[in-house]
């Protein structure tokens, strides 16, 4: 359930075992986060942990996805615009600095490669940066891909592999026996399976409600804007060390830090906002000047740039900040893959090899930290986030 790049990616992986693959959505494949988010791969915003071995062990998989697709797709399907660009973080304040240079230092004793990096070698990096600034550290492992291309790519491998794809199919109830679920009942009609996995990001919520059970994954809504196209590049996915705050914070309110980066086509992409309104699609003036001024703060030429547009979408928030990969302790033949909020793209390689070898081989103890019955996680089973 959901033709999102999670989604996809979980076909993929099953359907390469032999197994029988349905994907359905209400919408079309990629309609929905995926088709809203920047396209991150990184490992620079995630603190030691669960999730950053999870980015990791994605990052892994990400740089052989390429050589993998071109064997499993046909001759002249487009490629993922998969860059390995780095990520540039920039404190502009002393407070700001020593909290970075404090967080890349615990980050390289998980195995990050994060390089301080001095003012020549920033200049060399990213010219038009502002010169008011006060650390940096280079991160040689963030990439970037095209998200909906991606998904694109991983759901016709998947096809390729005998799975179906049905855009269009919404989920309306569960379909129940043997002292579990069976399948689910759709607006086209009632579909059979041995497992039945929930991967609809943000509407994970309220799909699991249909099926009778509480998920607490809300919607975390994000805003981007989009520049014209211009021949000055910003060569590395470059923001401030605010960022790791903004991601972590559990906050419902406006949190508004500057990312900034250049896409293949000549655009630059500026994020970053999170709030938590619910399914509120309004993309409102105060958020974009919001983020207008703070990537003013990083890069001061941006100030002479038209913006093309804007857009927004929604992350599957969850309320420790893990995403819920597994199955569901309480409805047997259920199982998520959700809740990665605004890393989905970066992770989703990784979440599918974990759902695909617990499925296929029941409980594997390395994902216990993404188990829908954490600690963590239990005190908000019954009721909605």
């Amino acid at each position: 359930m959901g033709a999102g790049i999670v989604g996809a990616a979980i076909a993929r992986a099953l359907a390469r075992e032999g197994c029988a693959v349905t994907v359905v959505d209400r919408g079309p494949a990629a309609g929905g986060t995926s088709a809203g988010g920047e396209g991150n791969l990184l490992v620079s915003d995630k603190e030691p942990g669960a999730e950053l071995r999870l980015a990791q062990r994605s990052l892994a998989s990400w740089l052989r996805i390429e050589d993998e697709l071109r064997d499993e797709l046909p001759e002249g399907f487009p490629g993922l615009e998969l860059e390995r660009k780095g990520g540039l973080v920039v404190a502009t304040t002393e407070a700001g600095a020593a909290a970075l240079e404090g967080f890349a230092d615990a980050q390289r004793a998980a195995g990050v490669r994060a390089e301080p990096v001095d003012d020549a070698r920033v200049r060399e990096l990213e010219p038009d940066l502002t010169p008011h600034r006060t650390a940096a550290v280079l991160y040689l492992e963030d990439m970037q891909v095209q998200p909906v291309i991606a998904t694109e790519a991983l759901l016709a491998a998947a096809r390729r592999h005998g799975a179906l794809v049905r855009p269009g199919v919404e989920v309306t109830g569960p379909v129940l026996g043997r002292g579990g679920l069976v399948g689910v009942d759709t607006t086209d009609g009632v579909l059979l399976a041995d497992a039945v996995v929930l991967a609809a990001g943000p509407w994970s919520g309220a799909v699991a409600e249909r099926l009778g059970v509480v998920l607490p994954v809300a919607p975390r809504r994000g805003t981007v804007l989009v520049t014209s196209r211009m021949p000055r590049r910003v060569g590395h996915k470059v923001y401030d060390a605010d960022y790791v705050g903004a991601v972590g914070s559990g906050a419902a309110d406006l949190q508004v830090s500057s990312v900034v980066e250049s896409t293949a086509a000549g655009t630059v992409l500026i994020g970053s906002s999170r709030e938590r309104r619910g399914f509120d699609e309004r993309i409102e003036a105060r958020v974009l000047a919001a983020l207008a001024a703070k990537a003013l703060l990083l890069f001061p030429f941006l100030a002479d740039v038209q913006v093309m547009r804007a857009y927004g979408g929604f992350r599957p928030f969850v309320p420790d900040h893990l995403p819920v990969i597994g199955p569901d302790h309480r409805l047997p033949g259920l199982w998520h893959a959700t809740g990665h909020e605004g890393a989905g793209i970066g992770l989703s390689l990784a979440t599918a090899e974990i759902l695909r070898d617990q499925v296929l081989h029941g409980e594997d103890p390395s994902a216990a930290e993404f188990r829908l019955d954490r600690p963590t996680l239990l005190p908000h089973l019954g009721r909605a986030a």
